[in-house]
């Protein structure tokens, strides 16, 4: 049996079957084009900043399109920045001035985003930092924008975290019962462990991260909620790498989700060219599956409210793929069967799916499945594959192999898709 993650207070089953999501990273900093963290980046004091908030005006904003792109690529879920850690809210909070409602934009640029993902059928989910560079109470640490600034550091420093933990408390208030229901929340991040000397990190205490976990918990008692107020959580979160294993903690699987960039940058950044190709994405997302977790895939969209046309064509890619192999995804899982070199299993049932990275001449030897293979397919057009008991060849110098060993014969010609898959049909 392929292991079983560890239960957790927030409904996961959903999740661990969607496997697929896409992460947005949308605020002011779009204007900049520069990085989402261009304000800590170039210590950018608020007085600069403000020229992005006072000229913000995405006119081209039409999530429809943005949902309609999600759901062609094959996602099922969302995450969207409700703030990130510049402190800029994307929704009608009424706790702060520094948000949507008061730019150019002119309005709550989450309700019409949730309203056209539920639309599309896919769940909910929000990103709210817990950091905030603009809160008058946040205090000037070593990842402040002003934290070289000895001056300003001198006349803020008696900055009140509790305050700003009332706001955080009051914020997540609002996202959680101004939306309907909220299927994740997905904090970021702590930081307790930093020492810059004259100033330490953030992390649970500062949050009150338990009171906030119990507050959420009351308002939304089946959301999932991530790992990174320093309390647990229901599912771990590597961010820019691809795990070696299913992520454990205390030696027991978890619920887990690999959050990636199309380039290396989570806002829109014109100028980073790192754009993975689609075969690599679509490999990420198999290795993701084939180790139990899920991948949250981002996209930075531009300040009028477009995706750029290279995440689009990225997506569009994905979703090529997916539309002919998505049942090698969603409901599977690790297998217990050891793939070969190059390739990825995921598994769902009595389906065990072999993903090929690379394409192998004549024949692919698959151990341990001798007698347990009744039929072989390519899935991107059900065409057979056949099987034979043990390895290729015959007579003097011929491949040699256990009686375990399943051959596949394979065609020369590798199908025209970022990544073979081949269909088993188990016996059990």
């Amino acid at each position: 049996m392929p292991p079983q993650p560890e239960p957790t207070a927030g409904q996961t089953d959903w999740f661990i079957h969607d496997r697929f999501g896409l992460f947005i990273h949308w605020g002011i900093y779009s204007m900049a084009a520069r990085h989402e963290w261009v304000k800590n980046r170039e210590k950018i004091p608020d007085e600069t900043y403000q020229k992005y908030f006072d000229h913000f005006n995405p006119d081209l904003y039409d999530p429809r399109e943005w949902a309609q792109a999600a759901k062609d690529a094959g996602m099922k879920y969302f995450v969207v920045t409700t703030k990130h850690h510049d402190g800029f809210c994307l929704f009608d909070s009424r706790y702060t001035g520094y948000k949507a409602t008061n730019t150019p934009a002119g309005r709550d640029l989450i309700a019409p985003m949730v309203e056209a993902f539920r639309g599309e059928g896919l769940r909910v989910g929000f990103y709210h930092s817990l950091i905030d560079w603009h809160h008058p109470e946040f205090p000037v640490d070593g990842l402040h924008p002003m934290r070289d600034n000895v001056e300003y550091r001198e006349r803020e420093k008696d900055r009140d975290i509790r305050q700003y933990a009332e706001y955080l408390h009051n914020q997540s208030r609002e996202l959680l019962t101004n939306y309907g229901d909220v299927d994740i929340l997905w904090y970021d991040f702590s930081y307790s462990g930093a020492d810059y000397g004259w100033s330490k990190g953030k992390g649970k205490e500062d949050w009150q991260s338990e009171k906030l976990m119990k507050m959420v918990r009351e308002l939304q008692p089946g959301i999932i909620v991530n790992d990174r107020l320093e309390i647990g959580g229901d599912l771990k979160t590597p961010e820019q790498y691809q795990p070696r294993e299913w992520v454990k903690v205390d030696g027991k699987p978890v619920v887990w989700e690999a959050c990636q960039t199309l380039n290396g940058s989570w806002g829109y950044d014109r100028d980073n060219l790192d754009w993975k190709p689609v075969d690599m994405l679509v490999r990420m997302l198999v290795d993701t599956v084939s180790k139990g977790g899920n991948l949250l895939l981002n996209v930075g969209p531009t300040a009028r409210g477009t995706f750029d046309p290279r995440a689009l064509e990225t997506l569009k890619g994905i979703g090529d793929w997916m539309r002919l192999h998505d049942r090698s995804i969603y409901g599977c899982t690790q297998s217990d069967y050891p793939a070969p070199q190059d390739c990825r299993y995921t598994q769902n049932g009595n389906r065990l799916y072999l993903h090929l990275f690379a394409w192998p001449p004549f024949a692919i030897h698959l151990d341990g499945l001798a007698g347990k293979v009744k039929y072989a397919q390519l899935l991107n057009d059900a065409s057979e594959i056949r099987i034979q008991k043990g390895a290729i060849g015959h007579g003097a110098g011929s491949d040699s192999a256990g009686d375990s060993t399943l051959t596949l014969r394979l065609p020369i010609q590798k199908p025209d898709v970022a990544v073979p898959v081949i269909e088993l049909f188990l016996a059990e």
